[in-house]
């Protein structure tokens, strides 16, 4: 029996109420980190857990091969973990000087997965259980098999005519030649000798052992320029957070590379404006949402890099309060205008949030960038290689320039939500550009216009494209669309589940006086559960 990956009801789940809480994208996951918990471990081992089971259950949006990024409220403060690759030291800018832009797929796209890394620096700071227990769950799935899903199956069909003359795609992924169909079974052996190998070693084999020689080995056979050399020098950085207040709530990001300084920015352009005066629904809270992302999405766009890059316009000068008062004056109440924006691509991103009763938070995400990343799959190891490298610049004057040993511009990005008695939410909505628009439509509509978890999270949602165009949606309701396009918007209608399009949310809030609230997006195969 065929499955249809997607419905056209509107979701009608309750928030899930309970004081340990996962939630995430694929069931199997979310119940690899409630294992964790019921073991006796905390948030990050439930976290870490349902990150690695993710690598197996999801391989459309992630892979031992991602890069990653974590925010932890340890019960007292908050921690930013930048796991994210650095390029080859082999990617001079004149190995790319004949091409206009990076490379999109290919071994030319592949920078350092930083994945791994991001497991084992949280289990080392503040995990309970031993590393190796973590990997339980995906390893017996990946022996045994597991049941594939509709929006997996409907991914991983698209991604097989793209991708199946990539070196090693077609023996990791396509089966007897053809991506499996939703309800069946898929066993990926290979991945589990590689899981057990980095669970027994705390990740050595894959910087510095037997998994990176592979690698590089196959890199070479290909003319990459990955190197021993590389996978030895990573290392993942505890970089804290940047945040921007609106009204008594603070919202908390990594620090460049990552694009989440766009929804700092927009959220502070918004705080100058009337919004709070708006419905949640009203097209003018849309209107003004939409145009404070052109703003932050076309500087981030042009100024964002790594951070030990970014000397000419820093982070700090892009959340300067009188800069953001100055760009939000631009915004016309009465008319969309163009801000010469161009859309990063859209990806494919896996994102899980956890809490214990202790009240640690954990707030995650990591990805290949595109479905299946790179499309090159290490022979014998089920190891799927990111495309980071694809959001460098080739531009002369860029502080993203490509370089050697330098983190690309990412899109992914976890969120955290603070106020004034501590934490308040732990979310993150997956799904390349859509990501920091993602953010801001989540915080106002919990945060401002008090909707609970699970309503922010099924309420329809917007996408800024690029120019006047933002895509929609087709649940939104028809008079909403009306009076933005009114307002010069050019509108494109889409489906919920169109690749990554509106992003998959998924969003833990501490309750006032004890437990947590959670949502998990319908748009996804997903769930969110607790005890």
């Amino acid at each position: 029996m065929e499955f249809r990956a997607n419905h056209h009801y509107p979701s009608r789940r309750s928030a899930v109420f309970a004081d340990n809480m996962v939630a995430t994208s694929h069931p199997l996951a979310a119940q690899a980190g409630l294992a964790m918990l019921k073991r006796g471990g905390n948030a990050v081992d439930a976290a870490i857990a349902t990150a690695i089971t993710l690598t197996l259950v999801e391989p459309t949006g992630n892979g031992v091969g991602s890069d990653a990024f974590a925010i932890v409220w340890d019960g007292k403060e908050l921690h930013g973990l930048n796991a994210s690759g650095r390029s080859p030291a082999a990617w001079t800018p004149e190995r790319f000087a004949a091409q206009k832009e990076m490379p999109f797929r290919g071994w030319e796209s592949v920078t350092v997965p930083g994945a791994v890394s991001a497991w084992v620096s949280l289990s080392e700071r503040f995990g309970a259980l031993a590393f190796a227990d973590l990997f339980e769950p995906a390893i017996a799935y990946a022996q045994n098999g597991f049941i594939v899903t509709p929006v997996i199956a409907q991914l991983w069909q698209r991604a097989a005519a793209e991708l199946g003359q990539y070196p090693g795609f077609s023996e990791a992924f396509l089966p007897n030649g053809t991506p499996p169909k939703a309800g069946e079974r898929f066993t990926n052996l290979p991945l589990a000798k590689t899981l057990q190998l980095i669970a027994n070693t705390k990740g050595e084999a894959f910087y510095k052992g037997t998994l990176a020689q592979t690698i590089c080995d196959f890199a070479k056979q290909h003319g990459a320029a990955l190197t021993m050399a590389d996978m030895a020098a990573h290392k993942a950085d505890w970089c804290g957070t940047i945040s921007q207040k609106f009204d008594d709530v603070e919202l908390h990001e990594i620090p460049p590379n990552g694009q989440g300084i766009a929804a700092l920015m927009a959220l502070g352009i918004l705080s100058t404006t009337s919004i709070r005066e708006l419905d949640a629904d009203d097209p003018l809270a849309f209107h003004l949402q939409i145009e404070a992302m052109k703003l932050a999405l076309v500087d981030a766009e042009n100024y964002v890099a790594d951070s030990d890059y970014m000397n000419d316009v820093t982070a700090s000068d892009l959340l300067d309060e009188s800069y953001l008062a100055s760009r939000a004056a631009l915004i016309d109440l009465g008319q969309a205008q163009n801000f010469n924006i161009g859309a990063p691509k859209n990806g494919g991103t896996v994102y899980l949030t956890t809490a214990d009763g202790s009240g640690m938070m954990v707030s995650f995400i990591q990805s290949n960038y595109a479905g299946f990343g790179s499309g090159v799959v290490v022979p014998g190891t089920g190891i799927a290689l990111q495309n980071r490298g694809a959001g460098f610049s080739t531009d002369p004057n860029s502080q993203n320039r490509v370089g050697p040993n330098k983190r690309p511009f990412q899109t992914i990005i976890p969120g955290f939500l603070m106020g004034s008695d501590g934490p308040l939410m732990s979310f993150g909505v997956m799904g390349g550009p859509m990501q920091a628009q993602g953010h801001v439509q989540m915080v106002l509509r919990t945060r401002l216009w008090g909707q609970d978890p699970q309503m922010a999270v099924d309420a329809p949602r917007w996408r800024f494209v690029q120019g006047l165009n933002v895509a929609c949606e087709d649940t939104m309701p028809k008079a909403t669309l009306d009076a933005l396009q009114a307002l010069g918007h050019d509108i494109s209608l889409e489906a919920p589940d169109n690749a990554f399009g509106f992003g998959g949310a998924q969003l833990i809030c501490r309750l006032d006086n004890d437990g947590y609230a959670a949502g998990s997006d319908p748009r996804k195969d997903g769930a969110a559960m607790g005890f």
